[in-house]
């Protein structure tokens, strides 16, 4: 019994302390193991995946790791987000991965992996962003990742990948961004896609595609962006089809190798941007557009005939690029008419390398019109006054422009640490207020504008009110123009300025923000287009903040984990409590016990106190060969004394104990019983928690041996097999079991 209570007190330690211990599993086993996978096929210069050397993901604060707020019906947490954002990590994708069965978020954007797609990430069902860009991957598009139904957001581009797209793309009944640019995919673009009913923006650009363009596209209700510049489409036409996407916001061609004319666009209410240009299409200009257009780039063409007169109209334009045609008549001077010099709006109007004849209307353009006329006829006119500013080398490379936030404050320098990485925050309402911001690297994959400027103001409205802040919460700090066109940004987001003062933000605020930007929760604009997240920096007083799973457990797990943890402590004290008493209480016995038995061989003549090891030597340790008999008090051996004189010793078993006043008075009475048919006792042990009596040896057998051999009139001693129901464990030898 007391062995059981011992076990169930180890057993509660044991458990207690797995609970409270932070390896505790509490992530789903297999998620567990695909995760360690993951980690051996990576490699990590710069050991931001060590916290995945110790306890549970979900527990022990993973890097990049993100859990569901409750438990399965398993009974374990689940892995929902994988965020390994730009953590200079190599090597490849494990298969492994496919384990993460309740995935949302696949997320290793700007790192250096390569080798391919593992096709087994086509069966995490609940995918919904697959972001893999910015990688050296390679190979082609695994067909699995077709199963992917609830995948809303693919991003592969800038990566190496190779062979064409698969037409069971066309199974992602819930994908709205399809991001292939800058690969080398080949092949035809599937019609299947026309089923993408969801599909917003189509980048398919930079790649090696052929074959025609597929007039199926135009059935895609949802489209809002497609741009497949750089490929080379043979020869084929813009399907007339496309002038029925009613909610078109750019159509992007350029550099595909297209003939023909172009299609009737005007009953696209909402086209910003219409790029065209270097390929070999003939025919007239658009004769109509709607007003809201701002980019036009019909360059390096065919395109004959006339400048519409359709171009005044435009109050938004930005870039007219008609060079390289072979465009006559005259230039109509109302297409900037409606501009005003204003810093913020700019038109730029590029008309060189045609047949351009004649001015309409006074050459006066304000200043913020860029108007470019070498290489025509009209430039050889010496009547047209100020003829030649419009037809010199002017430097090109607008899109260069760097733009940079400078402040204007005029405020204490010591007061603020920027080694630190502090600053004074430009436009707070407090008057030098000094923060440290979060730094993101941000850019407009295709924008719909060619210059920035007029909504610079507009956008950091629409960006700070995603991340619901205060305006002057976000400061650009500079932007520039890359090849696409794509607008690179440098964000600086900083803590609010109010009684509190505060100059940095608290973790929760970090991750918070920093989540709105990875899950794409920012809502849609045509004008901005899509956008990618190049960095987020943590530094200064942010550095030591890590993505974890802490903050995503819900408070109830966390309220449950605390009450399990403050029960496992009380089991723990008293199992504790309990094993030290029964240690105590067990050295009191036993102590006490020498006690008595120092006591009792002082007080009872003729009765000798043993020692343990006198008892086992003269037993040979309790040897089976040495047992006599046994009874309900316990075993008898027969043992020989260091004078070789021999003895019985009755040997009690656990639950015959006597309590120490019990054993010291049968052993006085014993001692006191003198009889010529009566065994003498001869002394005791009492040591070790064992009580046992000496007694002289009665050399010929039982009393009641003796009784029953002499009712059968004959005395028998031949040794019988027992029955398989008697104890055969521990027989004596057949010459002890004689009496003679």
């Amino acid at each position: 019994m007391s062995r059981m209570r011992c076990f169930g007190c180890v057993f509660v330690l044991s458990y207690c302390f797995s609970v409270l211990h932070t390896d505790a599993q509490i992530t789903d086993p297999s998620e567990v193991a695909a995760l360690i996978s993951v980690k051996k096929s990576l490699v990590d210069p710069m050991k931001h995946l060590r916290s995945w050397n110790r306890g549970d993901p979900c527990a022990s604060n993973w890097t990049g790791i993100f859990c569901f707020d409750t438990y399965g019906t398993d009974g374990y947490l689940h892995v929902r987000e994988l965020q390994l954002l730009k953590m200079n990590l190599s090597g490849h994708l494990t298969p492994e991965l496919g384990k993460l069965s309740q995935l949302i978020i696949l997320d290793f954007m700007w790192n250096e992996l390569v080798g391919s797609i593992p096709k087994e990430i086509g069966s995490i069902s609940s995918l919904q962003l697959l972001l893999l860009n910015g990688n050296k991957l390679s190979g082609s598009f695994p067909d699995e990742l077709g199963y992917l139904s609830k995948l809303n957001r693919l991003q592969v581009d800038q990566n190496n990948i190779s062979g064409p797209i698969p037409k069971s793309f066309a199974y992602m009944s819930s994908i709205r961004h399809l991001h292939l640019n800058n690969n080398s995919i080949n092949g035809q673009i599937p019609p299947e896609l026309s089923n993408l009913t969801t599909l917003l923006h189509l980048l398919l650009d930079n790649n090696n595609l052929s074959g025609h363009l597929p007039p199926e596209l135009s059935k895609l209700p949802a489209m809002r962006i497609i741009q497949l510049d750089n490929n080379n489409f043979n020869g084929s036409e813009i399907p007339a089809t496309y002038g029925s996407l009613s909610r078109l916001a750019k159509l992007s061609l350029r550099n595909c190798s297209l003939q023909g004319s172009i299609p009737d666009l005007s009953s696209i209410p909402s086209l910003y941007y219409l790029d065209l240009s270097k390929n070999n299409l003939r025919g007239s200009l658009p004769s109509k557009l709607y007003d809201t257009i701002r980019t036009i780039d019909l360059s390096v063409n065919h395109l004959s005939g006339s400048i519409p007169g359709i171009f005044s109209d435009l109050r938004f334009l930005q870039r007219l690029s008609l060079e390289n045609n072979q465009l006559n008549g005259s230039v109509p001077a109302n297409i900037w008419q409606n501009m005003t010099s204003t810093k913020s709006y700019s038109l730029t109007v590029d008309l060189r390398n045609n047949l351009l004849s004649s001015i309409s209307g006074a050459l006066n353009p304000p200043d913020n019109v860029t108007l470019r006329l070498r290489g025509n006829p009209i430039c050889d006119n010496a009547n047209i006054a100020n003829i030649t500013q419009f037809c010199g080398y002017e430097a090109g490379g607008d899109r260069t422009t760097e733009r940079s936030t400078n402040s204007t404050m005029t405020c204490p320098v010591q007061a603020c640490p920027v080694d630190n990485f502090f600053e004074y925050v430009p436009a707070s309402p407090l008057p030098c207020f000094c923060a440290s911001p979060l730094r993101i690297g941000y850019r407009l994959k295709s924008p719909s504008f060619s210059y920035f400027d007029p909504y610079v103001f507009s956008f950091e409205s629409y960006v700070t009110s995603a991340l619901k802040l205060n305006p002057y919460q976000l400061s650009i700090d500079s932007y520039f123009w890359e090849e696409g066109p794509r607008l690179r940004m440098h964000l600086k987001i900083f803590p609010p300025a109010n009684n509190m003062h505060s100059s940095t933000f608290n973790v929760s605020e970090v991750l918070r923000i920093r989540g709105i930007f990875t899950s794409w929760h920012f809502p849609g604009d045509d004008l901005f287009g899509p956008y990618e997240l190049l960095n987020f920096t943590l530094v200064g007083p942010y550095a030591g903040v890590y993505l974890t799973k802490g903050k995503n457990i819900s408070k109830g797990v966390w309220v449950a984990i605390a009450l399990g943890s403050i029960a496992c402590i009380i089991a723990v004290t008293a199992a504790v409590s309990l094993l030290i008493a029964r240690r105590y209480a067990r050295q009191h016995r036993k102590m006490s016990r020498r006690h008595i038995s120092s006591n009792a061989s002082m007080k009872i003549d003729g009765v000798k106190g043993f020692t343990f090891k006198e008892m086992a030597m003269a037993t040979d340790s309790f040897n089976c060969s040495a047992q006599v008999g046994r009874g309900g008090y316990g075993k008898v051996y027969r043992g020989i004394l260091s004078g070789n004189s021999i003895v019985a010793i009755k040997r009690a078993e656990e639950g015959s104990l006597q309590g120490q006043k019990e054993f010291l008075t049968e052993i006085k009475l014993l001692s006191r019983l003198h009889h010529i048919n009566l065994v003498s006792l001869v002394g005791y042990c009492e040591e070790k928690e064992e009580q046992m009596l000496v007694y002289e040896f009665m050399p010929n057998g039982t009393l009641r041996d003796w009784l029953s051999d002499k009712a059968k009139g004959t005395l028998n001693f031949d040794f019988v097999i027992p029955s398989k129901s008697l104890d055969v464990t521990c027989l004596p030898p057949l010459d002890a079991m004689k009496r003679h």
